[in-house]
């Protein structure tokens, strides 16, 4: 079997082995044996594994059919899978902890995994309105973002929960390694973002753009880098990656938009760390105010771990 893929958006700039394996959800290990047989192409040409993606190429994969992880039965297509933990969950609602290569919900060009395909085969049917590949999602979180995200599993919960994004009731705190160090060391950015004048798969600080509002606090520094936590109080695409670039501080990790790929690499990064920490808000039925944590994922942990033993220089 050979699938053709766009390169999406949110895996712009990203190395071939690794977006790859995101994708199809298989392991790193099976994505380079296929690029070193030669039936992985971009944009009809053969590439090495560390081939970094544009936002115009097409991914050609072959030899799918001899992987358990890629298998179809009966001509229907299963969608690839990742483990996918649950922090929370009731009859109204649940909160996943969301991995890294994972969408929130099918979309044109994404061929990946999705919270909302692993809810339901997990047994926890989604509910709300709208596209029903979109069912009961609140919210939504990058395909290279990791934490906490929550679906609403009950009218009530979808309609509830809707509500408090609007109303920016709900607290949402990322955490976040940037390049060099903030000054000030906390404040709040406030930026109005929208589409890239001439990169359309990136977001920018535009005048007349949405407003968005970004608070930040730094709570460790390093030589190169800083771990800062950050609240949202609106909620656009790409807002934490747009506002600190625009600070001259990008996510680390993050080359869609300016950061160092070689401070990464120092850290064994292949994508940005930015990781959602911690959600709070009302519970739809009981009024209950819910708190859930997602700890670091292995590789922001490792990443973090370096820096705290003083890597890099």
């Amino acid at each position: 079997m050979t699938r053709t893929l766009p390169v999406p958006p949110a895996l712009v700039g990203e190395r071939l082995d690794s977006a790859l394996a995101r994708m199809l959800g298989l392991s790193r290990a099976r994505v380079e044996t296929l690029v070193d047989r030669g039936v992985v192409l971009v944009d009809g040409k053969q590439v090495v594994k560390s081939h970094r993606l544009g936002p115009d190429e097409w991914i050609e994969v072959g030899e799918l059919d001899t992987d358990p992880d890629a298998r179809t039965d009966a001509g229907t297509h299963v969608e690839p899978s990742l483990e996918l933990p649950v922090l929370w969950a009731d009859a109204d609602l649940v909160v996943v902890d969301k991995p890294v290569g994972m969408a929130a919900h099918p979309s044109p060009g994404w061929h990946g995994p999705t919270v909302t395909a692993a809810i339901a085969a997990a047994g926890h049917a989604p509910s709300g309105t709208g596209a029903a590949e979109r069912e009961g999602v609140v919210h939504r979180l990058d395909v290279g973002t990791t934490g906490a995200m929550v679906v609403a599993k009950s009218p009530l919960a979808y309609s509830s929960l809707k509500a408090q994004f609007k109303e920016r009731t709900v607290d949402k705190e990322y955490h976040a390694v940037v390049h060099g160090l903030l000054d000030p060391l906390e404040g709040t950015i406030d930026a109005p973002i929208d589409r890239h004048p001439t990169k359309d798969y990136k977001y920018a600080v535009v005048a007349g753009g949405r407003p968005s509002i970004t608070h930040y606090r730094t709570l460790e520094a390093w030589p190169r880098a800083s771990l800062v936590e950050v609240h949202l109080e609106t909620g656009r695409t790409h807002q934490i990656r747009v506002h600190m670039a625009a600070m001259r501080h990008p996510c680390v990790g993050d080359t869609t938009y300016g950061a160092d790929p070689t401070l990464a690499a120092s850290l064994g990064l292949t994508r940005q760390w930015l990781h959602a920490r911690q959600l709070g808000f009302d519970h739809p039925r009981t009024g209950e105010r819910i708190v859930v944590t997602s700890p670091y994922p292995a590789d922001l942990q490792t990443a973090l771990d370096r820096l705290l033993d003083g890597l890099p220089s």
